[in-house]
């Protein structure tokens, strides 16, 4: 003969207490409770037989019935919502949503490349992270150069036929004022 599933060693006994679970001084307080209210003690009597005054006792009392109120209410089904599951699921979706981003982002400019169109430039933020307005970084040695570079241009001016020799090349605008009769 087979014992039957609740009798093996290790099956799972969900109606069964388990005062190993608990502490002595739970079981004790959870026993002269639940006797105070079968009748068996009063709760002055159950005051002095856990060593507490009688308030003490009563709120011990209260809060073991809240206990039991709260181990009596209905329990969803599945899985239970919890901050650190949520907090994976969001990770998760955040990752997909990122490589699905990527993805249409390579779509796009593979796209662009088959018609010949150019890639839409990102217009850099004109204020940084504390809400000011960024400034162009420059060289100073830089803008000189750069000011060096620009050299005026060499204008032709003609000679009147009162002159000797050919026209004067090279010649600046400023020059041509003081050539002039």
């Amino acid at each position: 003969m087979t014992a039957s599933r609740s009798e093996r060693p290790g099956a799972k006994r969900p109606w069964r207490l388990q005062p190993e679970l608990h502490s002595e001084e739970a079981r004790r307080v959870a026993a002269v409770v639940l006797d105070v209210l079968a009748g068996v003690r009063t709760p002055a009597d159950a005051a002095s037989a856990l060593a507490v005054s009688q308030p003490r006792y009563l709120a011990l009392e209260t809060r073991a019935l809240t206990g039991m109120l709260a181990a009596c209410e209905r329990r969803g089904k599945g899985r239970r919502c919890s901050s650190e599951r949520e907090i994976v699921e969001l990770r998760r979706k955040a990752a997909r949503l990122e490589r699905e981003s990527a993805r249409n982002a390579a779509l796009l400019r593979m796209a662009q490349r088959a018609f010949g169109l150019r890639a839409v430039e990102k217009p850099r933020p004109t204020k940084d992270a504390r809400g000011r307005k960024r400034r162009k970084p420059s060289v100073r040695a830089l803008r000189v150069a750069t000011a060096l570079r620009v050299t005026p241009t060499p204008v032709e001016v003609p000679v009147t036929e009162g002159d000797n020799g050919p026209p004067v090349r090279g010649a600046f605008p400023r020059d041509a004022a003081s050539i002039s009769p």
